[in-house]
């Protein structure tokens, strides 16, 4: 699906160095001003707070863009919920993935009862554009509640067991919410898994299921649909 570039007007670095540190951010567990460390030992010389700006100003349009490319969701899609702290308080964190563990949605709440599993339902109808056949979720008793007023012409399968893939998903997320010290607010960590689950899974492929020579052309590919969404050529490597 063709996408246009986001513009940079306005600003002094090349598309080449901004792509570059939002890229680094979204896929490894580093701090903004670990990508600036990393970027002064290429011999650019960027300020955390330059990388900050620019992981807002175009993480999400990176994100969307990659979504885009993704191809429809499968006709599976399993759901769950983890707590997680911010500023102190206990939050949840509703996550949706489908058959091939491609991330179809994320959203913070302040609970998770009826009314918060059904704004997570409707808000991945919304996201996806689509229906499943199948729905696969825990024992959590709102996510039937819910299931019966949203979707209730969709197959609900609800077993602990059988909702390994979702759980398993929430890791990378734990992985850097651990390296960050915690979300401050609800809104920051909405903003950042938004972007963060557009970005970071389009650099995780099923290496397990690949050969090594199959899994250098396959991030070959995915580098290249990089490049075209956000307008930039693979950043030069230091002398």
């Amino acid at each position: 699906m063709p996408s246009t570039p986001p513009s940079y007007k306005g600003h002094r670095y090349p598309a080449e160095v901004i792509a570059h540190c939002v890229w680094r951010y979204f896929r490894f567990p580093l701090s903004y001003r670990e990508v600036e460390e990393l970027m002064l030992q290429r011999g650019v010389v960027v300020s955390y707070e330059t990388v900050r700006r620019w992981c807002g100003t175009f993480g999400q349009g990176y994100a969307n863009a990659l979504r885009r490319r993704h191809p429809h969701p499968g006709d599976t899609w399993h759901l769950d919920e983890v707590f997680i702290t911010v500023n102190g308080e206990r939050k949840y964190r509703w996550r949706a993935v489908d058959q091939d563990g491609t991330v179809l949605d994320i959203l913070m709440q302040n609970q998770r009862d009826k009314a918060a599993a059904r704004r997570f339902f409707r808000k991945l109808l919304k996201q996806t554009g689509a229906v499943p056949r199948v729905i696969v979720t825990d024992q959590l008793r709102s996510y039937r509640a819910a299931h019966r007023e949203v979707m209730p012409s969709v197959e609900h399968r609800s077993h602990q067991g059988l909702n390994n893939r979702a759980e398993n998903s929430h890791q990378p997320t734990r992985q850097r919410e651990r390296a960050m010290k915690g979300f401050r607010s609800v809104g920051g960590a909405q903003r950042f898994l938004a972007a963060f689950s557009g970005i970071s899974p389009h650099f995780r492929p099923r290496r397990h299921r690949m050969t090594a020579a199959h899994y250098r052309t396959e991030m070959t590919v995915r580098f290249a649909i990089r490049d075209q969404i956000t307008g930039a050529t693979a950043l030069p490597t230091a002398a």
